[in-house]
């Protein structure tokens, strides 16, 4: 079967289950071997981030993979790179059901899931699987970078101890490392996020261990404006290696026309676009090429990722996007990528981002 047509009845399928079910089904089939294999990426679409190499620019955003099982299924999808979590230090069950919308006339999603998951040390003897059998296999999934994101539990947080601790425990297994300070269901984590705290947290991660993959700070888009600079000067100071901007918004926007759409939790796909996309022109200035900039945030074509990259992102990354188109979301985007890259005079990707310096 065709790639775009398995794609098609898998949505279907999956559209017809509630939303947390359908989510828990779809990693399943992966976990069984039932997704397909994306071709081999051009060479066009290759870039270099953070001191790694990407065989294209377009990952999964955390929350799909929370708890590490199908990292191996997700890289042969297509994939750039693929970020596992959140993960917690302890187990917890997250937030009560129903927490997982799908508002399907606004391409949106509203989830107050609270960091569910398995918990560190199970997380961690994942990965280590993952990379076992990633080694036996061939070069294009040794190419896909993993990210492992960061998280505290609800209840016994210790910020300033619980991220290192985390820290050391994915470093010898990840490619890079997002601290989850912005997520708007755990109570509190967003006022980690204030600069002074965000340095406090990098550096009690750089002092807690010799040697770390990079360091990547996920922001929220509800920040207040005034702040950026600051949060920006701490993620510096603190030695982070990037930002994602940004993860799910607590706004709700009044072109919504679900009935979900007050829902409490964070609205992420399609309304989340133009938010995502302010907040990085906002961001770029700022950094000044100190710190790489991954843009994430109602991204659903080649256009879209296209628009971004011009605005000085150095990737992106989807999720909800993916719910609604299926696994052969991953190539059209791609296809369209290099499209428009022609189309504008650029022949690969490092072209683009090179005339954005």
């Amino acid at each position: 079967m065709a790639l775009s047509s398995f794609s098609s009845l898998a949505t279907r399928l999956f559209h017809g289950l509630d939303p947390e079910t359908a989510h828990e089904a779809a990693i399943e089939t992966l976990a069984l071997g039932m997704g397909p294999t994306a071709p081999k990426d051009v060479p066009a679409l290759s870039t270099r981030c953070m001191g790694l190499r990407f065989p294209n620019p377009v990952g999964l955003a955390a929350g799909f993979d929370k708890n590490a099982r199908v990292p191996m299924a997700l890289a042969r999808m297509g994939f750039g790179h693929v970020e596992c979590g959140t993960v917690t230090p302890r187990p917890q069950e997250g937030n009560p059901k129903p927490r997982l919308f799908r508002l399907s006339e606004d391409a949106a999603i509203i989830n107050r899931m609270g960091f569910n998951g398995c918990g560190i040390d199970v997380f961690a003897r994942r990965l280590e699987r993952f990379r076992v059998l990633q080694a036996g296999r061939n070069a294009t999934l040794r190419a896909v970078p993993i990210g492992a994101n960061l998280g505290i539990n609800k209840i016994g947080a210790r910020p300033l101890e619980d991220y290192p601790f985390l820290a050391s425990r994915v470093g010898p297994l990840a490619d890079y490392i997002t601290i989850n300070l912005s997520s708007p269901n755990t109570p509190g984590l967003r006022d980690l996020q204030s600069a002074a705290t965000l340095r406090d947290i990098l550096q009690a991660i750089t002092r807690a261990n010799v040697t770390l993959p990079p360091l990547v700070v996920k922001l929220a888009p509800d920040l207040n404006p005034e702040s950026l600079s600051d949060i920006v000067e701490a993620a510096v100071e603190g030695g982070a290696a990037g930002l994602i901007v940004n993860n799910t918004t607590i706004s709700r926007p009044h072109s919504l026309r679900s009935s979900f759409a007050q829902e409490t939790g964070g609205l992420s796909g399609r309304p989340l676009a133009q938010l995502s996309l302010q907040m990085l022109r906002q961001i770029v200035p700022l950094v000044q090429n100190r710190l790489a900039v991954i843009s994430c945030g109602g991204i659903e074509s080649g256009f879209d990722i296209f628009e971004r990259l011009r605005a000085g992102a150095d990737m992106v990354q989807v999720y909800s996007a993916l719910i609604y188109h299926g696994p052969a979301l991953v190539t059209r985007l791609k296809a369209e990528l290099l499209k428009e890259l022609y189309r504008a005079g650029f022949d690969s990707v490092s072209d683009l981002k090179s005339s954005t310096r």
